[in-house]
């Protein structure tokens, strides 16, 4: 692989798609994706609800958080867990609880925690803004080790990072060294990448969980073949990462 990480023979692809949300590209900002679950909007049209969490495999959970109608950059969710922030209303925590997902209530003082830190069910890469206390609670959260590192230079950690549990896209400034780390960290073959024609805050443009990706509807043909060799790169690297870690065993890590 180009990045340095061996993870092994390709896996079978994962079906990639585009969609609009609120008629603009912007897919992650205004929705999480999550395990078998995607969190969209409360208020958002129940047929495109149902068309999105569709081309996901997914089910379709309908809230706002903290009042706001842009979820994807306000929580963090994998396969068992979710985080919200300070300001999430009593209901909205049930709308997720709801769903199955143990819920977290992040005391940060930052309030956009999908911006702050992104997540697999095998490692959170969280923002060195986000206080240390909070970041291991996260990682307790959703059960999962924790790497404190800016990506590519920059803090917006959760902004910069996508990956399910085979792979991901990364921001485009990343050097080979911190993509071979956040790759071994995550069990999953990253790649850098853009989306929506040369955005390179990829979180922004992109959903993703085990078995199929939503992409903006400006990104394009190369973009979308970035993200499919970095989904396609991966059968092995879950399997060379270990198991998920037990609570009180490994912790934060600094900028790997």
């Amino acid at each position: 692989m180009p990045n340095g990480y061996n993870a092994g023979p390709p896996r079978i692809p994962v079906d990639i798609a585009k969609y609009d949300v609120y008629r603009g590209p912007n897919v992650g900002v205004y929705a999480a994706a999550g395990g078998r679950f995607v969190f969209l909007p409360g208020g958002f049209a129940p047929a495109k609800a149902e068309r999105l969490a569709g081309l996901l495999g997914a089910e379709p959970v309908l809230t706002t958080v903290g009042g706001t109608r842009v979820v994807g950059a306000m929580m963090v969710a994998n396969s068992g867990a979710a985080l919200l922030p300070a300001t999430a209303h009593p209901a909205e925590i049930s709308a997720v609880e709801r769903a199955g997902l143990k819920v977290r209530v992040l005391q940060t003082r930052h309030n956009a925690l999908g911006n702050l830190i992104a997540a697999n069910d095998r490692c959170a890469v969280v923002s060195p803004l986000v206080e240390p206390e909070a970041a291991e609670k996260a990682g307790d959260a959703l059960d999962v080790d924790v790497v404190v590192s800016r990506v590519a230079g920059r803090p917006q950690s959760g902004a910069l990072l996508r990956a399910n549990s085979s792979g991901g896209i990364v921001h485009p400034d990343a050097d080979d060294e911190q993509v071979r780390a956040l790759s071994k960290a995550m069990g999953a073959q990253l790649e850098p990448a853009t989306v929506n024609g040369g955005v390179p805050f990829v979180s922004s443009g992109v959903l993703l969980n085990d078995r199929r990706a939503v992409v903006g509807s400006y990104t394009t043909g190369p973009e979308i073949m970035m993200l499919t060799r970095a989904l396609q790169g991966g059968s092995r690297a879950g399997a060379q990462a270990g198991p998920r870690r037990r609570p009180g065993a490994a912790r934060a890590r600094q900028d790997p």
